[in-house]
């Protein structure tokens, strides 16, 4: 609670709101030019997000209508579209209700229709009071986008206050009639300065026809979106009205005020207190600093404002101008978007969007029962359902009047300005974290599974067991009699960890890498399944799956599930040793004699997914997490005893991952399946239970597609799905980019990531292309969000099997130096033993590579939590500690927000169970850095209208 005085010495309370001042608390190893931002983004952009506009408006599609078993109406749209030209055809379906819009993305399959049941099952709609009926009215599409619009406007307006050194009232700070030459030169960064009168743009409620809002204002397009702020200094004055009331009357209106400062850091702090607003959520403090002509930023967020980015850096101090505009203003529309899912804004929406629907439903049903039922039975076959012959000529008549009335609804409300400008991604132009590299390209071979060892890949194929490096022809390892299912690179315990087979003959095996290492150089005969029989683990014959522990700190620890028993087995080792003591060893025999069998626990079902969770102690408090029938379980390892986790309420469940993230050495697991992300914190162990209850720490967010695979790199979060790469922001779940890759195949993701792609080669020309296209049919793919496949001889197009990388450094935003060297590097660096024998490189242990990408986590958490502030005073720091409890047993007491306050994640990063036999494990790499150049230059808009592909070009 942030408690200040008026002029007159009385309190005054404000809400309570989070303080993001970027205080270091840095470790001098974060040197400068090691570390630099990569998650500077609009967080849930429109053009992946506002889903009718883009995929259904002016298109043929389908609207249904209905009510579901609380009475309350609901409509469904379908359309069957082009993902990005990409020529994936998939359906996306929108589901409008009262609590808001559900976005899923179906596959598309020629031999399978899909129904509308099995539509809204998947959104977890089963039953229903009136079943959905199919609304033939070309004019529903108005309807629909007036509810999209509910999602708040695309356009934004921002206060911005103008405050004089010493300034303590906002009375004070609004009764300035002219600011200071740093102050103009902060608006001319900001945007231009437009004459109100006459304007036709976005006007952010100035009037622009009398002049009684002032002659001028400050507006600029940022991303797409057009921004008008309301400058203090620019409304009308008055001498006699010492309140302001006109200028009050907007900046007091806007969620978002930026307040200018003049002076230096130790004269009296800003507190939102100051400001009598009951509706700002949001204020951005900057102050100029002219000796080194840098800006400083601060932001206060309202309570219950969720969680947004991007965080400031540390220390917040801007010495690139165009930088500081650029962040500013992504994180100005990030935390209104952010303010609009309040109680204060969600609850008004839902009324609007409940009285809409009820509105149109009423209207809409009567005229249903004189529809022809024939057609209301249809199902999603194709985009153009067949129609009774009788009936074909109306049917048209009536898409083609569907189809010119959805343009030219598109076209108005472009002209009016409600749609971005920027409708389509500019990652051509800017280069993303994201962004792959080519590592392979006509990889012909069938990929099971792979993990990677140092900068090169281990990888099992049809035709055995090969090692992969980028620009080198691969090496066999193992022949195609050893079938690897599941595997694991250690580099710095020198082992390689496998599971062979299926079914009876499944086994566990251990091997040496340095042994491995040795076969490739030495250049021996091609070793196969029949060579391994002393690298079997005893005892794990017929296992479907096992884990391993990602945090291991004296000991290492698998978990193999053999159908519904799981048996758990640990290797002990020194973690001060060298891979030098480990090629002493080469000559000692198998790595089978370092495990050990420790117990047996017996489950009621087979798990489809395994995660090891380590307690706070190591000895008696350590879980695994198992999921099986419909829920997720964690089992004590030392007692056997089971405790539900989570429950999944729908009829289907598919399992995707159970990934362990770790946040001031306590444990929570994210929860994948379905379309589903759930965080569940794990509470401290109570006597070997863990406590396990609903939290205010605890929330959700959903995919659009379903993944099959879910990788942690932070600040990024990445769901797999069969033709693309959704990624959204650890901390909240918010959307910031859906790639498209066709026929896509994660591979690895310990370190770097690995997947395998089909990119399609087009050698004709353009405009034989758009022959080819019809208005009903996918359009022609733009590959130019792929990595680009070497041209076949081949004339037409030609599929390509090639394997890509993302480098795990342009995610975390750090170079971080690889541990160990390719093993087909033509020349490595090696060190001698007393006893004169070669060995791998000696380095650093993997540990240490994670402890530092886990500083970054966690104080990027605390950033945007507020945690790290400047000194208060002890009634604020009370207040603060009682806002921000450490932990909570009670979950109604103390918590900041129900939602997202204390959300993860300290962890770096953490593998997921590549579909239901790969298990969640990290052992992460570090790797080398890679130079970094975005293209700068001024945007223009080509706009194509009837493609509705809108593409900067710079």
């Amino acid at each position: 609670m942030l408690i200040s005085s008026d002029a007159d010495g009385a309190i005054q309370r404000a809400g309570r709101f989070r303080v993001e001042n970027g205080s270091s608390g840095e470790n001098a190893d974060y040197t400068p030019g090691t570390w630099h931002r990569t998650d500077v983004h609009l967080e849930n952009p429109e053009y992946h997000t506002r889903w009718y506009f883009r995929y259904f408006l002016g298109k043929v599609h389908q609207n249904y209508i209905g009510t579901d078993a609380e009475k309350n109406p609901f409509f469904l749209s379908v359309v069957l579209s082009d993902q990005n030209n990409q020529r994936i055809p998939q359906y996306h379906s929108i589901l409008w209700r009262k609590t808001g819009t559900q976005k899923i993305c179906l596959p598309y399959s020629p031999t399978k229709t899909l129904s509308v049941k099995s539509i809204l099952s998947a959104m977890s709609l089963d039953k229903f009071e009136k079943s959905p009926r199919e609304i033939f009215h070309p004019e529903i599409q108005k309807d629909l986008l007036v509810l999209e619009e509910q999602e708040g406007s695309v356009n934004f307006k921002f206060g911005i206050l103008y405050a004089k050194d010493g300034q303590l009232t906002d009375d004070e700070m609004f009764s300035n009639e002219t600011g200071s030459e740093s102050f103009q030169r902060f608006l001319h960064l900001l945007g231009d300065t437009i004459t109100l009168k006459g304007w036709t743009g976005y006007r952010g409620g100035l009037d622009t026809k009398n002049d009684t809002t002032g002659t001028c204002s400050i507006y600029t397009v940022f991303q797409g979106h057009e921004i008008m702020f309301h400058v203090s200094t620019m409304l009308p004055y008055s001498r006699e009205n010492k309140q302001q009331v006109e200028r009050k009357r907007h900046i007091g209106n806007d969620i978002v005020t930026i307040v200018f400062q003049e002076g230096e850091e130790p004269t009296p702090a800003f507190k939102p207190s100051m400001i009598r607003s009951h509706f700002t959520h949001i204020f951005a403090l900057v102050r100029y600093n002219k000796q080194n002509d840098s800006y400083r930023l601060k932001i206060f967020s309202e309570e219950s404002v969720p969680l947004f980015g991007p965080p400031l850096p540390s220390p917040p101090v801007f010495t690139n101008h165009q930088e500081f505009r650029n962040f500013v203003l992504v994180k100005l529309i990030n935390g209104e978007k952010a303010t609009l899912e309040t109680p204060t804004f969600s609850q008004k929406r839902q009324r609007t969007l409940d009285m809409l629907i009820r509105s149109l439903y009423q209207d809409l049903m009567p005229d249903l029962h004189k529809v022809n039922n024939m057609l209301n039975r249809r199902s999603f076959s194709d985009v153009l359902p067949e129609s009774p012959k009788s009936t074909r000529k109306k049917e048209e008549a009536r898409q083609a009047e569907f189809v010119r009335l959805g343009q030219a609804l598109k076209l108005k409300t472009t002209m009016k300005g409600d749609a971005t400008a920027n409708l389509a991604t500019t990652s051509f132009c800017k280069k993303e974290p994201w962004e792959s590299q080519s590592f392979c390209s006509n990889f012909p071979h069938e990929v099971v599974c792979a993990d990677s060892w140092g900068q090169s890949l281990l990888v099992s194929t049809d035709a055995g067991i090969l090692l992969i490096d980028d620009g080198q022809p691969s090496v066999q390892v193992f022949d195609k009699t050893l079938q690897i299912k599941q595997m694991h690179v250690l580099e710095a315990l020198d082992l390689l960890i496998a599971r062979t087979d299926k079914g009876k003959d499944s086994r566990l095996l251990v091997f040496r890498l340095s042994a491995v290492k040795k076969y490739i150089e030495t250049k021996q005969t091609i070793r196969s399944k029949h060579d391994c029989r002393e690298n079997k683990l005893e005892r794990t014959k017929g296992c479907h799956l096992y884990a391993i522990n990602t945090h291991h700190g004296s000991e290492l620890r698998i978990v193999v599930a053999i159908r519904n028993k799981l048996l758990l087995v640990t290797k002990k080792y020194n973690p001060h040793n060298t891979l030098t003591s480990s090629s002493l060893l080469l000559s000692s025999g198998s790595p089978v004699e370092e495990f050990q069998y420790i117990r047996e626990i017996c489950l009621s079902d087979p798990p489809v997914v395994m995660t090891l969770v380590d307690g706070p102690t190591g000895e008696s408090d350590n879980m695994i997490c198992v999921a099986y029938r419909h829920q997720f379980d964690l089992v004590n390892e030392s007692t056997g005893e089971s405790y539900r986790l989570h429950h999944v309420e729908t009829n289907k469940v598919n399992f995707v991952a159970a990934i362990d993230v770790y946040e001031d050495g306590e444990a929570g697991l994210l929860l994948c399946y379905n379309y589903v992300c759930q965080y569940r914190k794990v509470y401290p162990f109570n006597g070997g239970s863990p406590l396990i209850q609903p939290s205010a720490y605890d929330f959700h967010f959903s995919w659009n597609q379903v993944p099959y695979a879910v990788v942690c790199a932070f600040p990024y979060i990445l769901a797999f799905t069969t033709d693309s790469i959704e990624i959204r922001l650890v901390v909240n779940g918010n959307l910031v980019h859906t790639a498209v890759v066709p026929e896509l195949q994660l591979l690895a993701s310990r370190s770097d990531i690995y997947f395998k792609a089909t990119a399609a080669v087009n050698t004709s020309s353009d405009s034989s292309s758009k022959e080819l296209s019809s208005r009903s049919s996918p359009q022609t793919p733009t590959a130019h969000e792929m990595p680009e496949c070497p041209l076949s001889s081949l004339e037409g197009e030609v599929p390509c099997k090639n394997l890509y990388k993302i480098p795990l450094s342009n995610l975390v935003g750090r170079s971080i130096e690889r541990p160990l060297k390719s093993p087909l590097a033509p020349k490595v660096i090696t060190t001698t033993t007393s006893s004169g024998i070669a060995s791998l490189p000696v380095t650093h242990s993997l540990s240490l590579s994670r402890m530092e990408i886990k500083e970054i986590a966690s104080r990027t958490r605390k950033e945007l939590l507020g945690l790290l502030d400047e000194p208060m005073t002890k009634t604020e720091t009370a207040q603060k500690q009682k806002r921000v409890p450490r932990r909570q047993s009670d979950p109604k007491q103390g918590a900041v927000r129900s939602t997202s306050s204390d959300r993860i994640i300290s962890s770096s990063f953490e593998s997921c169970s590549e579909g239901c036999h790969l298990s969640a494990s990290s052992e992460p790499d570090t790797l080398a850095s890679r130079e970094e150049s975005s293209p700068s230059g001024w945007p223009f808009q080509l706009i194509s209208l009837y493609d509705e592909d809108i593409i900067d070009l710079k």
